[in-house]
């Protein structure tokens, strides 16, 4: 060979943008290639397309969303504080950070499914810029690209920033967190750095609460182990960009707390409309232990199982979750494990372990906490792992290749290979009627790359590039044909699933998986209804859910989801039903009540006017009390109550919505209207 091992190794001091001082290996200190911009633009242009291609077929996407964004687009209020319906009665169970994202795309382009998906995909294709810019500042273009092309094409990333769940801003503000650290990191400019990457956190807390705080341990490593100052400075920074965190995140937690109860909507998810006790039980603590008031179960801890399926540390690789975001998991374990050995002799200051030490931690943290979490857990949460996994495997693939000349690193990546290959293999015969042929195609590939790279490093550099080609055919095929299945299928319900169905896939209870589209009857696919189509659309179609006139239809598992439509799923509402709701409906401040989130925001979004959720997402949240709802009936705030609909009392949960049900039976005279069990509050029945 021609290459030496002296000019492939990699220096201690790692590389230079953000210090001048610093040798950088000849891979990152060269001038840019002139490919490198265009392929980075054909990087982003070609996540785009996957990420915006048929967008509208999902429709309202998750009509729990989709309904609080409607409101959000009607009322200021309703979008400071992320209420279900413009009226402002309860919150939905997150804070609003991406509904507000959402809300000002739908005031700027009009209600649509459009409006709504859009920002999702176009935050999918800022992370994987975000990541690209990361990974190249300390190390090659190669490596930078590998990263963002794995993170586009793994198939839980690609649900997700197609899907209007708080999940998409997440991920973005968190990766983008990493890249402020590591800004700081560099130096000489640390407090600036540190404030900003505070901030996101704060903001990410904004989005999905305590789950943001899983990054911290990687970036609070990263900085006071390398940042360029004193110890001192580095521990005074850490503390700034806490007080940042805490500034980003508290001015609107302490909005809610310190505004009157009256005079906002009832936290949603919570007992005590506490955004605290949301913060710390729900949607906190409860999420670990199991212990969630008011929710649909829990329970499993200790690898135990529970209807969230089993915890443990082969929770990730199991069948319902392993094609989301496992196909690179065991290669990011190895490669991020290799580089972090390569440097274990570089300064205290490389910017470069730094940054293999922030994304190991972000795998490692909230891998483990997926593992073993025994409340609610579902498989797109896994999307929080892609940055990290995509990461280390472009480093630690781009650090052994350069070392390429050395029999050891061509053995290392032989390895990677053929584990990759034979992980893949594995989870494609979970789909075993699904594209059979792919999973020998991988085989192949894999094996016959590993013996292309261990034999060039005899016979020469034409032999190593086809065995580096085939290696990445092996490793990302697999994702990428999940992928290109799941963006090829409507996506409808509060949960959804990448690629086919597999065998043994689902959890107990709600949440399983169903059929082919991934959702089954309550999770999306074509049976997943929700409450009538964007504007525009035709209801009944393949994204649409049930024909029009049917009601909806209840999750499996024994949870029944009512007359009116499912807990998760929502209910497809009929003309008829519609036309009713509209009646008159300037008069109310609520055209209707129903049990359960999603049940009301089947006929919010048909009828863009405000419909109460009864007792929240679960139906088991004390909003309102029968006593509260009674004095609203009076008032003629409340045209009709649709009966049906969430589970009531749960697990600890409040019994409202059943009291509720129950009085307004006793009081009020049931019609049916095309299948639909409805009330006119405005009538009692006589000697009520």
């Amino acid at each position: 060979m021609t290459v030496t091992t002296a000019s492939l190794a990699i220096p201690d001091r790692p590389d230079s943008p953000d210090r001048p001082d610093e040798i950088a290996p000849p891979a990152v200190a060269s001038a840019r290639a002139r490919w490198e911009r265009p392929a980075l633009a054909a990087l982003l242009l070609a996540t785009g397309l996957l990420y915006l291609w048929d967008l509208s077929a999902s429709g309202w996407g998750n009509a729990f969303y989709s309904a609080a964004v409607q409101a959000g687009s009607e009322s200021w209020k309703a979008f400071l504080y992320g209420a279900s319906d413009a009226a402002a009665s309860i919150t939905v169970d997150k804070p609003p950070a991406s509904l507000w994202v959402m809300a000002l795309s739908v005031r700027l382009f009009g209600l649509s499914s459009w409006s709504i998906l859009v920002p999702q995909a176009l935050m999918g294709v800022a992370t994987v810029g975000v990541l690209y810019a990361g990974v190249r500042r300390r190390f090659s273009a190669g490596a930078a690209l590998l990263a963002g092309a794995t993170l586009a094409i793994t198939p839980v990333a690609a649900l997700m920033f197609r899907f209007n769940n708080p999940d998409a801003l997440l991920v973005l503000l968190l990766t983008l967190s990493v890249w402020a650290t590591m800004k700081a990191v560099g130096g000489p400019r640390t407090t600036r750095w540190m404030l900003l990457a505070g901030a996101l956190v704060g903001f990410a807390f904004l989005t999905k609460q305590l789950q943001a705080f899983l990054v911290l341990p990687g970036l609070a490593a990263a900085f006071l182990w390398a940042a360029p100052v004193s110890l001192g400075r580095r521990v005074r920074d850490g503390l700034l960009a806490v007080g940042a965190m805490v500034v980003a995140a508290g001015w609107w937690v302490a909005v809610v707390e310190l505004v009157p109860a009256s005079m906002r909507p009832y936290i949603g998810g919570s007992q005590t409309n506490s955004f605290l006790e949301l913060t710390f039980g729900y949607n906190g603590l409860g999420r670990l232990t199991g212990d969630e008031t008011g929710s649909v179960g829990g329970g499993g801890p200790g690898g135990g199982t529970s209807m969230w399926g089993s915890t443990g540390l082969g929770r990730l690789f199991a069948s319902d979750i392993g094609g989301q975001i496992a196909w690179l998991v065991p290669a990011a374990l190895v490669l991020g494990a290799v580089a972090f050995w390569l440097y274990r002799r570089a300064p205290r200051t490389s910017t470069q372990r730094a940054e293999i030490v922030v994304w190991g931690a972000w795998l490692l943290v909230t891998g483990l906490t997926f593992s073993f979490m025994a409340g609610i857990f579902h498989a797109y949460y896994t999307v929080a792992l892609a940055p990290a996994v995509a990461a280390l495997v472009g480093i630690g693939s781009w650090a052994l290749w350069v070392r390429r000349a050395s029999l050891w690193a061509l053995g290392t990546l032989a390895g990677v290979t053929v584990l990759t290959a034979v992980w893949s293999f594995t989870l494609l015969g979970r789909s075993a009627d699904w594209l059979p042929w792919l999973r020998l195609v991988i085989l192949g590939a894999g094996f016959t790359a590993a013996a292309l790279l261990v034999a060039g490093h005899w016979s020469g550099r034409r032999m190593l590039r086809t065995g580096a080609a085939l290696a990445l055919v092996a490793g990302l095929a697999g994702p990428a044909a999940y992928t290109l299945d799941t963006v090829t299928s409507a996506k409808t319900g509060s949960i959804v699933s990448a690629g086919p169905a597999v065998a043994g896939g689902g959890m107990a209870g709600p949440g399983g998986r169903g059929g082919p589209q991934g959702g089954g009857p309550h999770g999306g696919g074509p049976q997943g209804g929700f409450g009538g189509p964007p504007p525009g659309a035709q209801a009944g179609g393949p994204a649409f859910g049930r024909p029009t006139g049917q009601t909806g239809q209840a999750p499996t598992g024994g949870f029944r989801g009512g007359g009116a439509g499912g807990l998760l799923g929502g209910a497809t509402v009929s003309t008829q039903v519609e036309a009713l709701l509209l009646e008159d409906s300037d008069r109310y401040r609520w055209v209707a009540a129903a049990i359960g989130s999603q049940n009301a925001a089947s006929y919010q979004l048909a009828t863009q006017e405000s419909v109460m959720p009864v007792g929240g997402f679960n139906g088991s949240d004390p909003s309102p009390t029968l006593a509260q709802f009674q004095d609203y009936v009076s008032a003629g705030d409340i045209h009709w109550f649709i009966a049906g609909g969430g589970l009531g009392a749960q697990n600890g949960g409040s019994s409202a919505s059943s009291d509720i049900s129950a009085w307004v039976a006793a009081n009020f005279t049931a019609q049916t209207v095309d299948g639909t069990t409805i009330y006119d509050l405005t009538a009692p029945s006589t000697g009520s």
